[in-house]
């Protein structure tokens, strides 16, 4: 199945918001129905297919020739349009398909990867590896007037190979999470991956994003599971990973993770599995505030013991109920005070219940009451259901967007009320108000993550509205100390800011890299880097200021891991 056209996931899931939620938004926030309504698929204006007839026979020649492998139909085209940020959202709803590849093409393995790489390097035709189209930052909305084709992995979608031994996995990239864990789950073995975009994701997006699922606290990372990954570049192949872990030079894996296709594509990956958990639980504490959570979740995380699941939400989305999307609206009686943590763990019964025991020695003495299972297993029921809400208050007319950075813990403090106060003054400004929410999900040693929900009448210009007040939010995450994405990635939303966290000379060493890798520019031109007539540091390392509040970004095309998140 394809995702919705124009909003998230599965079309029989989407429902409508329950009437208390269409009061508040009205009553606290001026949200009105939306004037127009969505155009439908028939009415959007694709842009003409640039290619030439031989680039096209070139690509078909590359996959086989075999049918349906090269599309250039407009139903293709239009699903492989940009990803699901609300820009995007709004875009597509308005008829807007600006950024609609001239073909995409759909190979079967690595080999046929290089293929098709080779005859858009002859072509000069560009390239954007589309995985489950879930991007949130503008990652799969090139720059630059070059035609471009989207590269769908999703014939790449099998197990290669499970050393039992090893407790090691060889994945195709275009393998859908769910697909994945049923293959691995046959086996008797989870990969305990499970961000928000779980059920449309690929393991190659994972990778190519630096993904962070909802398990991070026990499975960590995508990034920390990768064990080794095979690149096709236009240069030809590499291959990572001889053993876990090695002296032999710097990493290479940790240069091709993160890179979001500007690199080469990810054909595969080895990624370290655990046997399936017998049991998990989860449930619900409460605090007084959400310094007093994140205190807890700290000494959790130095000091242990850790839980599989560890998340806070501060005092405003506890209050509206963001964290059980399945009870917005439904419970009046819900404590208008304090913060919710869940607490999730997997293993066995014995280990849970020893686990357990121990964590909640930490919770109470850190201030937290316990609140029962049902907070915790009700959010683990509606856990992917959060996108299906964004896309209701699209349709209800309001701004509903999200973003998220990350910071050591003694910064998170002054982050939180940067950001916060940044989002809040932009859009009170601007005459929208908004409601802004914002819960800790990832925790580490050292420091968390935090991941800020923003809901506010659209205003004139949607786009340009939340343009600004995004703005506004990544100029307060650098001056706080904190960097510019957790678990996004940079896609073209982020990019200018990505070139000030790194600096002008760690650019130009990825730089040159790109250079080395891809020496055409043809994969996704304008992602991650920019290009020669974007901002960021020159060719010879000279600064170049990111836009002003308001201004547009590159393109201004906003596209992987997460909307609006419980």
């Amino acid at each position: 199945m394809d995702m919705l056209w124009n909003g998230w996931g599965d079309p029989d899931r989407a429902a409508p918001l329950p009437g208390t939620v269409t009061a508040l938004l009205r009553d606290l926030l001026g949200v009105t129905p939306r004037e127009t309504p969505s155009v439908r698929p028939d009415e959007v204006a694709l842009p003409a297919g640039p290619l030439t007839a031989e680039a096209l026979r070139a690509l078909r020649a590359a996959v086989g020739d075999r049918a349906g492998r090269v599309r250039t139909d407009a139903e293709a085209r239009l699903r492989h349009t940009r990803g699901k940020s609300t820009p995007d959202l709004l875009r597509m709803r308005a008829g807007d398909a600006a950024d609609a590849p001239a073909a995409v093409v759909l190979p079967e393995s690595h080999d046929e990867v290089l293929a098709v790489l080779r005859a858009c390097a002859t072509h000069g035709v560009a390239l954007v590896p589309f995985g489950g189209g879930t991007s949130v930052v503008g990652g799969l909305a090139p720059e630059g007037r070059r035609p471009f084709a989207a590269l769908d992995l999703r014939h790449m979608n099998r197990l290669l190979a499970l050393d039992r031994v090893s407790r090691t996995a060889t994945l195709q990239a275009g393998l859908r999470a769910p697909e994945a864990e049923a293959l691995l789950a046959a086996e008797g073995y989870t990969l305990g991956h499970f961000p928000q975009s779980y059920e449309w994701a690929t393991l190659g997006g994972f990778a190519a994003t630096r993904s962070s699922g909802q398990a991070s606290a026990g499975y960590g990372r995508f990034d920390e599971m990768v064990l080794g990954l095979t690149l096709a570049t236009p240069e030809g192949t590499l291959d990572t990973g001889r053993a876990p872990r090695s002296a032999a030079g710097p990493d290479l894996r940790q240069l091709l993770l993160g890179s979001e296709g500007a690199f080469g594509v990810i054909t595969s990956v080895t990624v370290r599995v655990r046997p399936r958990p017998r049991a998990r639980r989860h449930e619900g504490w409460r605090f007084d505030s959400f310094e007093a959570g994140a205190t807890a979740l700290r000494r959790l995380a130095q000091d242990g013991p850790r839980p599989t699941v560890l998340r806070l939400s501060d005092e405003t989305e506890t209050l509206i109920g963001l964290a059980q999307p399945d009870a917005i609206g439904a419970s009046p009686d819900r404590p208008a005070a304090g913060c919710l943590a869940v607490v999730g763990f997997e293993g066995t019964e014995e280990g849970i219940a020893r686990r357990r025991e121990e964590a909640a020695a930490v919770l109470r003495d850190a201030g937290g009451t316990f609140a029962g299972d049902e907070p915790g297993e009700r959010w683990a029921r509606g856990r992917f259901d959060a996108p299906y809400l964004r896309d209701a208050l699209l349709d209800a007319g309001a701004l509903a967007e999200t973003l998220e950075t990350a910071a050591y813990w003694s910064r998170l403090p002054g982050l939180y009320a940067a950001v916060r106060d940044a989002l809040t003054g932009t859009l009170t400004e601007a005459g929208t108000p908004p409601l802004v929410m914002c819960h800790i999900s990832h925790v580490y040693e050292n420091g968390a993550s935090l991941y800020f929900t923003v809901v506010s009448a659209q205003g004139e210009d949607a786009v340009a509205h939340w343009t600004r007040a995004k703005h506004a939010a990544n100029e307060a995450i650098l001056t706080a100390g904190g960097t510019i994405t957790h678990h996004h990635a940079v896609g073209t939303d982020h990019r200018d800011w990505y070139v000030r966290e790194a600096g002008a000379l760690a650019i130009d060493a990825l730089r040159a890299v790109k250079r080395r890798l891809d020496p055409a520019g043809l994969l996704n031109p304008g992602v991650l880097l920019p290009g020669a007539s974007s901002g960021g540091p020159s060719a010879a390392g000279t600064p170049v200021a990111a836009p002003a509040a308001g201004e547009q970004s590159g393109s201004g095309d906003h596209a992987d891991r997460c909307p609006p998140a419980p």
